[in-house]
């Protein structure tokens, strides 16, 4: 199979400069590295521009592959570029490309103190603690510094030294050659776990481990007006830091269960309540429960089914700021469904004098249209 042309390869024309064969080749060992890329094929497009980045960046291969093209830097060829000695690997290792990549071209050495992983959990409150807010008491399985050592595991300072595996860098590099080139790894040191220390006598409190588990109680505080999905942070009670690192946090996500009679809607609150068909053709006044309390209102004769009523200030405060929703009152007009018979007398005989007028539904079938 026919090579593919070297500039191709980078992305680059025949006149790009040093420099920007460079920035081409950290910008593409970066993008198609087997590490950070795993779509298929992007291996093979890593190993090309190895390849590519190896003769561009020597002039004097350069010079050969412009003049007689993959020919002239075959090494099984005469006078080629003599093969391939390590792929620029001197200059840019994985290690660099990594670094590049997650931080911004500085080194991120594994034995740095590093912030422990956070913690997720759920609590499940009422809608009326939702509303008003709550305090919650939790048990934690907490990791916290061992106040003998401070973290460090040893019983003195002077029990502390440097890695003689790793020499205190906290990893170990290794190299694979293979017909691509050498290739460069680094790994963590299995022997001091990335710290780039060891430790001759373990601290006596925590065995050497540099921290020791508590059973705590965290108070949760639930502010007013939260809602389900909502989450709250509790500093520094998540997993245990690396290398004396801070603990990481708490996420606590609330889920408010559902009540049986208030929904909520923004701030405002809705409750549905059943009315007589009297009351909705005469009017009346009801108590109506609200999350604060039962609030007398007056319903107006002649209101219809699902009617809404708005009560004012009667829903729950908003979580930012002072302001308080609206609780809306929703009308649910029961027809009865049995009768008494002088409740059936007294129908009939309102059916009567609306016999002695036009109906509702003979108006509506005068202005009916089937078009």
């Amino acid at each position: 199979m026919a090579k593919r042309d070297y500039y191709e390869s980078l992305e680059i024309d025949k006149n790009a400069s040093q420099d920007e064969i460079k920035k081409a080749y950290r910008k593409l060992a970066k993008k198609y590295h087997p590490d950070l890329n795993k779509e298929p094929g992007a291996e093979e497009k890593f190993k090309a521009v190895q390849e590519a980045y190896e003769i561009l960046s020597d002039e004097s291969k350069k010079e050969l592959y412009d003049r007689y093209g993959h020919a002239g830097v075959d090494p099984s060829a005469a006078g080629g570029a003599g093969g391939f000695g390590g792929f620029g690997f001197n200059e840019f290792d994985v290690g660099d490309i990594f670094s590049s990549f997650f931080g911004g071209g500085s080194r991120t050495y594994s034995n740095a103190p590093r912030k422990g992983e956070d913690r997720f959990l759920r609590m499940e409150i009422s809608f009326i603690e939702a509303a008003f807010g709550i305090k919650r008491s939790i048990i934690l399985n907490v990791d916290e510094q061992c106040s003998n050592c401070k973290g460090s595991g040893a019983e003195n300072k002077s029990d502390i030294e440097d890695c003689s595996t790793c020499k205190g860098s906290g990893k170990i590099r290794t190299q694979q050659r293979t017909m691509f080139g050498v290739f460069e790894t680094s790994n963590t040191c299995p022997y001091c776990k990335g710290s780039g220390k060891t430790v001759k006598n373990k601290c006596n409190t925590c065995k050497g481990e540099g921290y020791v588990q508590k059973k705590v109680t965290v108070e949760v505080d639930v502010p007013a007006g939260i809602s389900s999905g909502q989450q709250l942070r509790i500093s520094g009670r998540g997993d245990r830091g690396l290398n004396g690192g801070p603990n990481g946090d708490l996420y606590i996500e609330i889920v408010v269960s559902r009540h049986k009679h208030f929904e909520r809607k923004g701030n405002d609150v809705y409750i549905t309540i059943p009315i007589s068909y009297v009351d909705a053709v005469l009017g009346t006044k009801v108590d109506v429960p609200t999350i604060h309390g039962d609030v007398e209102v007056e319903i107006p004769a002649g209101v219809q089914n699902y009617q809404k009523l708005r009560i004012k200030g009667k829903g729950i405060k908003s979580l930012k700021g002072s302001s308080i929703g609206d609780q809306y009152v929703i009308l649910d007009i029961a027809v009865p469904n049995k009768l008494s018979k002088s409740e059936k007398d007294l129908y009939m005989k309102l059916r009567e004098q609306e016999q002695s007028k036009e109906t509702l539904f003979e108006k509506f079938k005068k202005t009916f249209k089937l078009k």
